[in-house]
């Protein structure tokens, strides 16, 4: 048996490989990337606002981005009547650049708020996490997770790849059943679709059209969550005349 003297470390205790204080500190200091998701009716961009307020409050100055609000206008807002103006990120904007702009400018950029990250290019949460690592900021994405078809967006799909935290957000959304909604189903005439365009600019008015130039005929389109099993069997409810919670523009 091999007996240890008071001076010897012991290579089984579970203290040992920890570093000391002082040597922490010689650890690179980098930002975080945040992933908030979660369906329609949410909160995401209250959340994302609350937020930016927060952090504000405690001298820390945040750039704002959006892609693709629900408003169509370069802000984010929230279903609750709440809105900031933001900056819109369009499909080959470069986010380091609009951070280095704003270097340019004099300006310090200490995070970063994302609305509607489910729309950002695989390229473009590279951007992101890159801004994490190598500037320290901090960076906040929210979002939907995935499409009409339950499928995820590309944007989504790369921030659950990369992002140091992901945190579905804590307000349920209910099915018509009562159930948990996660699915948002898009519907015209009464029917879930099954086919169609990924990117919908849509808002929170209470109906929407869709004009097709090869027929006259306006065709109402919607979106409803739903729980899994209704939108496999695509069934609305007991009343789909309700039209709402996001609308084409």
């Amino acid at each position: 048996m091999t007996v240890l003297n008071e001076t010897d470390s012991d290579p089984t205790d579970a203290l040992s490989s920890v570093p000391m204080a002082g040597s922490r500190r010689g650890a690179p200091v980098v930002g975080k990337l945040k992933f908030c998701y979660g369906p329609m009716d949410c909160g995401k961009s209250t959340l994302a606002l609350q937020i930016d307020h927060n952090h504000a409050r405690q001298g820390r100055r945040g750039l704002l981005l959006v892609r693709h609000d629900r408003s169509g206008a370069p802000q984010i807002s929230s279903r609750i009547g709440i809105t900031r103006k933001a900056t819109e990120v369009g499909a080959e904007t470069d986010l380091r650049q609009l951070v280095r702009q704003q270097w340019s400018e004099g300006l310090h950029v200490d995070y970063v708020i994302v609305d509607e990250a489910q729309f950002l290019s695989p390229e473009q949460v590279d951007q992101l996490a890159e801004l994490a690592d190598e500037v320290q900021i901090d960076v906040y994405c929210f979002g939907i997770a995935t499409d009409f078809l339950s499928r995820l967006f590309p944007g989504a799909r790369r921030l659950f790849e990369l992002a140091d935290e992901l945190q579905p957000v804590q307000v349920e959304v209910l099915c018509w059943c009562g159930l948990a909604g996660r699915f948002n189903a898009r519907v015209s005439g009464g029917v879930v679709l099954r086919a169609g365009d990924t990117v919908v600019v849509a808002d929170t008015e209470s109906s929407a059209v869709e004009y097709s130039p090869t027929d006259a005929e306006i065709t109402t389109v919607r979106y409803q969550v739903l729980c899994r099993r209704h939108f496999r069997l695509g069934d609305l409810g007991p009343s789909t005349a309700q039209h709402g919670q996001l609308r084409l523009t």
